[in-house]
């Protein structure tokens, strides 16, 4: 069975707010998603809400055809609104205010007893809980004892790495951990600075079942997409200019 592919539209809704305009939408971002055959919408609802807003949780949630997983913080504010828009998945990842994009996974070992109640009060409200830990054999059994249905792997080191040694060294990491949370009953996920070369080798590791990935696509689109969209503003121009002008 093929691996599921979960799209990230985070970066639209950045884009967005950057001018403070009702464009580029995440929801219309979702709806080409999906056409383009994507097996789940992810968004992160940031504590500052630098992208991803509530309105948009509101509208995906009723938009969204495949599966919305919301990224969450472990914090009340963030419980109390998964369990009202009731996401199909949630995916418990740190936050800091000043970081530009998640640069780790959870330290299960710090704040244990706020995790579990999270992961309690979610699955009591029949929502799926995962939980985005660096590739390490230690968080994979922490997030199996805490009672979690999933991990999501953090590829973010083996992203970054530029050395053979070094990639060779984090994919054995992933692999290893992706299997020891396979063996233990736990769905495995894995995600952040995937892109198109540096996915293949992780392919080989059957029991990574989805991935989510969001700028390499978004960034992607913005380079074999423009070309449709100056097209179309060109014969938009040619349609409406006056021709007596």
């Amino acid at each position: 069975m093929y691996p599921k592919l979960g799209v990230n539209i985070d970066h639209v809704a950045t884009i967005r707010n950057s001018r403070g305009t009702t464009y580029p939408d995440p929801l219309y971002a979702a709806v080409l998603a999906e056409l383009g055959g994507a097996d789940q919408i992810t968004i992160h609802l940031r504590e500052d809400r630098r992208h991803i807003i509530d309105r948009d949780l509101q509208l995906l949630r009723q938009t969204v055809k495949t599966r919305l997983n919301l990224e969450m913080a472990v914090t009340d504010e963030m419980i109390a609104i998964a369990k009202k828009n009731r996401p199909d998945m949630t995916t418990l990842v740190p936050e800091k205010r000043e970081e530009k994009t998640t640069e780790g996974g959870l330290d299960l070992k710090k704040d244990s007893d706020k995790t579990i109640k999270t992961i309690n009060e979610l699955k009591e409200a029949d929502i799926t809980v995962s939980l985005f830990i660096d590739p390490d054999l230690d968080q994979v059994h922490l997030a199996r004892e805490f009672g979690a249905h999933a991990i999501e792997i953090h590829t973010g080191t083996y992203a970054n790495e530029v050395t053979p040694e070094g990639l060779n060294r984090e994919f054995d990491k992933i692999k290893e951990s992706a299997n020891n949370g396979n063996n233990i009953g736990l769905k495995v996920y894995a995600g952040h600075g995937l892109h198109l070369q540096n996915i293949q080798p992780l392919l080989s590791i059957p029991v990574i079942r989805e991935y989510n990935i969001g700028h390499a696509i978004i960034g992607q689109a913005l380079m074999i997409g423009i070309e449709k969209a100056v097209r179309e503003m060109k014969e938009c121009i040619y349609r409406f200019y006056p021709s007596d002008k």
